[in-house]
Parts: C-alpha cells; structure tokens; sequence
C-alpha cells in the first residue's frame, strides 16, 4: 500500500491553491449527488452519502453547497444525470491503474482518458485487465505525530479493523468496506482524531517504478487526478523515496 499511500500525500500536498480546492469541490459534489440519487438523501440511512459529506466537510466545503449537492441527487433540485465509469489501463513502467469517473458524457470521458495516457507513456485496456488486481477496502487516515501505533493498533482492531501500518507520516487504518464508519466512529469516540476516510482499490502486490519511469507515472498520475470526471486513480506502484521527495518538494 505504500505507493498508493504516498500518492494520496502528494495530491493533499498539492490541493492547496484555489484552483485545486475547486476542482476537489467539483469530485466531491459530483459523489454525493449521486450517493443521494442512488440510496437517498438521508447521510444517517446512507453509508455512502455519509462518507461524502464527512470528506466535503473536511475540505471546508460550504453547508449549503453539500444542502444542494444532496438535493439535485435527490431530484429536488434540477441538475445533471451523472453515470460512474470504470477504465483500466497501464502506465509507464508497466504499473497497473485503475481509474474512476463519474461522467455526463461518455464519449468525452473515454476519450479524454485514453489521450492521457497515451501522452503521458500509458495505454488503455480492457475491462477486466487489471481490475483483479486490487481489493476495494476502507482507509482511515491520523496524524501519526498526534499518537503511538500501538495505541492506534489496540483501538482500531478493537472496533474490527484489519490492518495498520504508518505511511508518510500517517496511521493508515484498513477495513473491510463494510465496517469503514463502524470503525471510524470507535476511533473518533476513542479520542483519536480522524484526517480523512475514504473507499479505496488497494493492491495486492506492487511493482517497483524509478528513475524516469517513475517521473513520467507521477506526471499521469497528477494529470488524470486532475481531470474534472475522474474520481480517483489507483495504481500498483511502489515509487522510489527519492522520486517522491521531489515531488513534494
């Protein structure tokens, strides 16, 4: 998990200028209209509306923003049909990506997709082709500065936990999907304060990517994390400290 992880620290690293808040708005509007659209408007009946509203209050978006956002979900409020997508395809170094969208138009999306990874070193495949490659798991992420790993460790697989492992300055806390908010909320009433949760695809084995070849992933990866319709972007890939220092820099 230690790629993936030290990815989602860059991306937070970079979401600081206006620009970048607006686009992360933008992701998260577009998830919970349809959380609401797909299990209703109520976040307390709703895991997953939930889980978006939580993530839109962390970012500081506007009560009223996220008010609207479940009420154009919900039918209440005129706004656009969105449909979620999946693409698979590979990147430079021959990293597996696992790339999701939530879309108005289709044909736009796939196209935009495949030009972004054609330009930045990767290739489009087909459904399935590295889909089994990963696990869909619930992430909860603490400052690792604020607590001890053992503490962190006993409370979380006390509440059902699977894992815990410390990744670029944070307690990275696993969990079967279904337990996310189960989990979170043990961790909160324990007094840990909670960064961020989320559902994330995780794999099972990574591949090691340096030198050029993990420039030019990073490059994709930033791109198409930029890109309005997707979602989010999973990958393999085990990126070299000294690549990410970099880039974080």
């Amino acid at each position: 998990m230690a790629g993936h992880n030290k990815w989602s620290q860059i991306k937070r690293k970079k979401a600081v200028n206006d620009q970048k808040r607006g686009k992360i708005f933008t992701k998260i509007i577009r998830e919970i209209s349809v959380a609401a659209r797909d299990g209703g408007g109520d976040p307390e009946f709703n895991p997953r509306l939930r889980l978006a509203v939580e993530t839109a209050k962390s970012e500081n978006m506007p009560q009223e923003n996220i008010e609207r956002a479940i009420k154009r979900g919900t039918g209440e409020l005129e706004g656009v049909n969105y449909e979620e997508l999946t693409y698979e395809g590979y990147g430079p170094g021959g990293v597996a990506l696992f790339i999701e969208t939530t879309t108005d138009n289709q044909n736009r999306t796939v196209a935009e997709v495949r030009h972004l990874l054609d330009k930045n070193g990767g290739n489009l495949g087909t459904d399935g082709s590295v889909a089994w490659q990963f696990d869909r798991r619930g992430q909860i992420y603490l400052d690792a500065s604020t607590t001890s790993e053992e503490a962190v460790f006993e409370a979380a697989l006390e509440a059902g936990a699977e894992d815990v492992a410390e990744s670029a300055g944070e307690f990275v806390v696993t969990t079967d999907p279904t337990a996310l908010h189960t989990v979170q909320e043990a961790l909160s009433e324990a007094g840990f304060e909670i960064a961020r949760a989320e559902l994330a695809m995780i794999p099972k084995n990574q591949v090691q990517v340096a030198g050029s070849e993990a420039e030019r992933l990073l490059k994709l990866l930033d791109a198409l994390d930029d890109h309005d319709d997707v979602q989010s972007v999973s990958s393999n890939a085990d990126i070299s400290d000294d690549v990410l220092a970099e880039a974080m820099s």
